[in-house]
């Protein structure tokens, strides 16, 4: 059989059996003698035998529906590109049969999210994929979903005791971790390093209580806990006044101030307070290539940006909850994507980057 593509018929031939026993030994289901079964086993392994999926999902008339449930990029522009993904995703499994439904929540207003839960309850799709920023809110869905027989696929945000179908994204305490060495090669001498939070609610958001453990955990495994101090604050940007406010006192009760990290893509808000004070002797760490982003990276405000994939999130998310309804494949409970380190050197080659 070298070179060329084993069917069905061609174990049935080899094993001296119809395809209809094939079939059934294939799919574990219906009646085998277990002598008959091990004959075919055997069989497809010394074929190498693969079912070919796409070409059996091409030929079924099945629709297969898909929500998904994402904060709306038009109030966080970080959002742009987990659509971009699922958009994507869209376009390329359509072919199979594969439809998809966007559902948009505002990522600071929780009652939103669970409008947009139960919409996509009652609609009772085949499986959802969704961004579960808001944890509190988020594991009663899980739970029903899961009664229900709804698979689901979490991505950005990782819910370890929510058991997933899989969870697609970074690492959280691994990035907090990379940050961490980022600020101890940047800044080697001692000095005062702040933590910024901004705009999330820390005891509803588990990825960034990850960051903020793994951030720490680097300077006090590396014995550097005396000599960097850490310094935390969590800004709202809703009244400005205040923010400028926060930030002017926390510099200038820290003139060893030299770096900042922030947790979430608002890395471009630090940024543009410290370009209107004129500072220019602190870095900035934060996250992910939003267009605000990429314009203090140009200018040297933002030093480095953890890339955490966000397009690519989007997109392996529908495909693997897809790999598991229409192609019936096994797929592993955990995607970590790359965490890249960006800088106005390299930025270039991650313009339009594909996924």
């Amino acid at each position: 059989m070298k070179n060329k593509i084993v069917r069905i018929k061609d174990i049935a031939e080899k094993a001296m059996v119809s395809t209809g026993t094939v079939d059934r030994v294939l799919h574990n289901r219906g009646k085998v003698a277990e002598d008959v079964k091990d004959r075919v086993l055997r069989i497809i392994r010394e074929l190498n035998y693969e079912p070919n999926y796409e070409a059996r999902a091409l030929g079924s008339n099945r629709v297969y529906t898909i929500a998904a449930l994402i904060p709306d990029y038009t109030y966080d522009p970080y959002w742009y590109d987990p659509k971009t993904g699922i958009d994507k995703a869209a376009r390329d499994l359509a072919q199979y049969g594969v439809t998809v439904s966007q559902h948009f929540f505002i990522q600071d207003k929780p009652d939103t999210f669970i409008r947009k839960a139960e919409e996509i309850t009652e609609l009772r799709p085949d499986g959802v994929v969704l961004a579960p920023v808001f944890y509190k809110e988020a594991l009663p869905f899980l739970e029903r979903w899961r009664k229900l027989g709804i698979p689901f696929v979490i991505f950005n945000t990782q819910l370890e005791d929510s058991k997933p179908l899989c969870y697609i994204g970074q690492d959280s305490y691994q990035s907090g971790l990379l940050a961490g060495r980022l600020v101890h090669y940047g800044q080697p001498e001692s000095c005062s390093v702040l933590l910024v939070h901004i705009d999330e609610d820390l005891g509803n958001s588990a990825h960034l209580v990850k960051k903020e453990e793994g951030f720490r955990d680097y300077f006090e495994h590396n014995n550097l806990h005396g000599k960097y101090v850490i310094r935390r604050l969590e800004l709202k940007r809703r009244d400005y006044l205040v923010f400028v406010k926060q930030l002017d006192a926390l510099i200038e009760n820290n003139p060893d101030l030299k770096c900042i990290y922030v947790t979430t893509s608002k890395g471009y808000e630090i940024a543009a307070y410290l370009e209107q004070r004129g500072i220019d002797s602190i870095k900035v760490i934060g996250y992910d290539l939003v267009p605000k982003n990429i314009y203090f990276i140009n200018k040297g405000i933002i030093s480095f940006v953890i890339n955490q994939h966000p397009a690519g999130q989007g997109y392996w998310s529908v495909h693997h909850l897809s790999d598991h309804l229409v192609f019936k494949k096994d797929i592993s409970t955990v995607r970590y994507l790359p965490l890249d380190i960006i800088t106005k050197e390299n930025l270039t080659y991650y313009m339009n980057e594909g996924f």
